[in-house]
Order: structure tokens, then C-alpha cells, then sequence
């Protein structure tokens, strides 16, 4: 099989920097694919933290870019070889990768992660001799200009993916800015980055890619409806030939329960019994009461309205009423936030919040909790649900995007063949949720269905191996 080199265009990789999922696929896929036959190199900005655990860091190309010098190294960090975008005035800032640590977006953000795609589109055309790669793949909005670039250099050019994450997050930036970003007037478009009076970062590599895809099958039909589409259904219906949906995998490595240094009790499918110590633990760390019996949901997630976090707090009294125990941790909108430390409050020794995210809790919820509670309103893969079932964790969840494809429903035909590994509901309503939340009561009271339900999950086919091979097979497509 003739060896792939893949240009990855990310702004964020694990266990580098991270806000959400993206950070989790752009780090697992070089691994991923390297039995495969494919090289993948991401191409990352230079956030203090990646410039800090790069070592062997050598510039490979450089240009000045929005008042100051932008270097290209190349190096390793954690285990990967990568390009790092340096440019200090564009990267080097307190906060997130995205803004203000009070939350607020920076200004420039359209100019510091056109820096990427930039310095991106320039090693896709050889800038970099020892590296040309066949495909460059773009990550959501912030690489979008990357196909773009390429699009309108004109000549020879690798084939180019973009991969939507989170079709919610588009980065629209005002239309005044065509020539600043560095795009020609005949870029300004319906058929290139024009998007409804302004310039559209996710539009132009939805637009300009070779092929499009997404994080799950149904999420991919999502997006093609006006409800799903966010006012890109119509470029998505489009461009359906080239759509896709892979699943997005975890690395069972990192989520291994059998081996997770942050479990009091390691355990396995055939030491099932040993989850009772991790539950123990997990209501002593967040102040719930020492009942092994009850049912302990668990929430991994950011606290807000797209992952139904209003809907859970809404349907708290049906948990309540079936003498479960809720455990969360996460951090988000500031109002859902408040109202979890309000129920936890209310509830003492029912309820447990620790705002905020820690990974070693997040293993730990995972292999304490009885069940997880996935309620969003659209979700294009999700991650929880993954390390969830890897863990025993019965995952209930709504009937949408990646968590329609991953969770088994416990329905009757399900339960009579032996396959079922959660609980699925819909709508998405307050109603259904309570309802979803009775069903999973009742299944965890029948010890034996419930143990059987746990050893499929934990049996489920959740790491990279798969979406890989897809991955993989769509690259070799482009070429040929």
C-alpha cells in the first residue's frame, strides 16, 4: 500500500491544549492511522503550552503576517510530530485559544487563525520539502480558510478534507475583511467564502474542500435539514456526493479500565463487582451519601442549553423520585451552573456539582457512576457517551446525531436479542428525559439485565480502529 502523508489543520490537540472533542480526534488520529500506511503530521498554533512541550522545535518556513514574524517549526510533543505555528503576537495571550480569560472572543481571531491556515496552505504547496502532504484535512471553522487558500493559488494542490465537529460554531467575521484575511475579490461569493453579507470561515471549507465530513452518519443527515443546517443546509444538500459521516472513536488506551491509575478499583467486563469501590469513591468526592444501592447518575459535559442541561434541571424531581443520586461535573453557562450549586444545596447527600473540569474525576465518574446522562438537544458525536460505555456506564441519552449511532436502545427486541447497551429518548423534552430516567430505574432493579446491559457496553466497539479505516480509505478515494 503506497504510504499517505496527511497535512492535520487543528487548533487544538490533545493532551496540548483542549476545549472540547476536537482536541481529543486531532490527538488520536496520527496514532490512529499510522498502521494504516498514513503519516499524519498536524499543524497547530503556538499557544505557550505547545511551544513549551515542543522539543527538537526547528523553523521550517516563515513570512510576516498581521504585524509581525510567523515561524513555522517543526518538532515533537507528547509523542507527535507536528508543525507549530509561532507567532507571539497572534498566540501568546492569557486566556483560552479562543479569548479573553473572562470569557470574551478575541478580536482578531479571523487574523490569528488565518495565520494557520496560511502557513497550513503553504506547506501543502511544498513549502516544507521534507514534508508535502498528498491531503491537507481542515478542522472546523478555524482551519476553514486552509481549502480556501489552496482553492485560489491556482496549480497543482493536495486534496483537501473539512471536517465539521460542531456545525454551531461557523466563525463569521465581517465582509470588510476579504483582503485583509488575504482572499481575492472573486473570493467574495456565493460559490466561495460569502455568507450572508459576510465571510464565512467553516462556509469556505465546506464550500472549497474536496470532500466533507462529519462526526456521525445521523448527524451528517442532520445538517442537510433547515432545522439541523444553521443556514448551511442548503450548501451541505448540495454538496451530498461528498458528504460523509465517520464516528468519531477514543483512545481505549488513555480510557482503560483495567489499567486507569485514577480508579481506587481497576476493573474489567469480568470483574464487574470491583465498580462498587469506584462508586464509593465517587459519592465520597462529591458529598453524596454512602448508598450503594442507589442509582448514581453521572453528568461529563459542559453545562450548557445544547447539551440539555436546562432539561436535566427541569426533570431533577423524576431523578429524585426514583432515589437516584446525581453527580456532575462540568462548567459552562453561568446561570446552569448556578442553578446545579443551588439543587446540590437543595439536596445534600442527592446531588453533587464539581464545577469545573479534572480529568482524574472525569476516569473516576466514569467508572463510578451507574448510568450517564446525555441530554442534548444535537450532539455530532459526543466523547462521554464513548468513555461511558467503555466503562460500564449505562448511557442515557437523546435520540440524535453520535448518540443515536453509538447507544444500543433498551428496547424490547434489544433486550430479548441480548445487544441493548443504554437507553435512548425522544423528543428532546423534559417529559421524555424523566420518562428515559423511570426506564433506567426500572432496568437497573433487575440486577441480572442490568449486569448484561454493562458487559455489552464495556464489549462495544468505541476506539479508533474503525473510524481510521474509513478515514483512511476516504484519502485513498481523493487520490484516485
Amino acid at each position: 500500500m503506497t504510504p499517505l502523508r496527511i497535512l492535520s489543520v487543528t487548533s487544538e490537540l490533545f493532551p496540548l491544549v483542549k476545549t472540547g472533542g476536537l482536541a481529543d480526534v486531532a490527538g488520536a488520529l496520527p496514532g490512529a492511522l499510522a498502521p494504516l500506511g498514513v503519516e499524519m503530521r498536524p499543524v497547530v498554533p503556538g499557544y505557550p503550552a505547545v511551544l513549551a512541550a515542543l522539543r527538537g522545535a526547528a523553523p521550517v518556513h516563515e513570512a510576516v503576517l498581521y504585524g509581525g514574524p510567523v515561524r513555522v517549526l517543526s518538532g515533537t510533543a507528547a509523542g507527535l510530530a507536528l508543525f507549530c505555528v509561532d507567532a507571539p503576537h497572534l498566540y501568546d495571550r492569557p486566556g483560552t485559544p479562543y479569548g479573553e480569560p473572562n470569557g470574551t472572543d478575541f478580536p482578531d481571531n479571523a487574523q490569528r487563525f488565518a495565520a494557520l491556515c496560511r502557513m497550513a496552505a503553504d506547506i501543502g504547496l511544498g513549502a516544507v520539502p521534507g514534508f508535502v502532504p498528498d491531503v491537507v484535512h481542515a478542522h472546523d471553522w478555524q482551519a476553514g480558510l486552509t481549502p480556501a487558500y489552496l482553492h485560489y493559488a491556482g496549480g497543482p494542490r493536495p486534496r483537501t478534507v473539512t471536517t465539521i465537529h460542531n456545525l454551531a460554531f461557523q466563525g463569521r467575521v465581517d465582509a470588510a475583511l476579504l483582503g485583509a484575511l488575504g482572499l481575492p475579490g472573486g473570493a467574495y461569493g456565493i460559490d466561495g467564502v460569502e455568507f450572508y453579507g459576510g465571510i464565512g470561515l467553516l462556509k469556505a471549507g465546506l464550500q472549497l474542500s474536496d470532500a466533507v465530513t462529519t462526526v456521525s452518519p445521523t448527524y451528517a443527515a442532520e445538517i442537510c435539514t433547515p432545522e439541523g443546517g444553521m443556514g448551511l443546509d442548503g450548501l451541505l444538500r448540495a454538496r451530498g456526493a461528498a458528504l460523509s459521516g465517520i464516528l468519531n472513536g477514543i483512545d481505549t488506551a488513555v480510557w482503560d479500565p483495567a489499567r486507569d491509575p485514577a480508579l481506587p478499583a481497576p476493573f474489567s467486563v469480568h470483574r464487574l463487582r470491583r465498580r462498587r469501590q469506584n462508586k464509593a469513591a465517587l459519592q465520597a468526592r462529591l458529598g453524596l451519601d454512602a448508598v450503594p444501592g442507589a442509582l448514581l447518575f453521572g453528568v461529563v459535559s459542559r453545562l450548557t442549553r445544547q447539551k440539555g442541561m436546562d432539561l436535566l434541571l427541569d426533570a431533577l424531581p423524576d431523578l429524585l423520585a426514583e432515589g437516584a443520586q446525581l453527580a456532575v461535573l462540568g462548567t459552562g453557562e453561568l446561570d446552569l451552573q448556578d442553578r446545579f450549586a443551588a439543587a446540590a444545596a437543595a439536596h445534600p447527600g442527592r446531588v453533587g456539582l464539581m464545577a469545573g473540569f479534572d480529568e482524574g474525576l472525569a476516569h473516576l465518574m466514569q467508572a463510578g457512576m451507574d448510568a450517564l446522562l446525555v441530554p442534548s438537544r444535537f450532539e455530532p458525536c459526543g466523547l462521554t457517551q464513548l468513555c461511558a460505555l467503555r466503562y460500564g456506564a449505562i448511557p442515557v441519552v437523546a435520540r440524535v446525531g453520535g448518540l443515536a449511532d453509538t447507544v444500543v436502545d433498551a428496547n424490547p427486541a434489544a433486550l430479548a436479542a441480548g445487544v441493548a447497551t443504554g437507553v435512548q429518548f425522544a423528543p428532546v423534552t423534559t417529559g421524555a428525559l424523566g420518562q428515559a430516567v423511570r426506564q433506567a430505574g426500572r432496568l437497573y432493579r433487575a440486577p441480572k439485565v442490568w449486569a448484561a446491559m454493562q458487559r455489552n457496553a464495556m464489549r462495544a466497539a468505541v476506539g479508533w480502529d474503525g473510524p481510521a479505516e474509513e478515514y483512511s480509505a476516504l484519502y485513498r478515494g481523493l487520490l484516485t
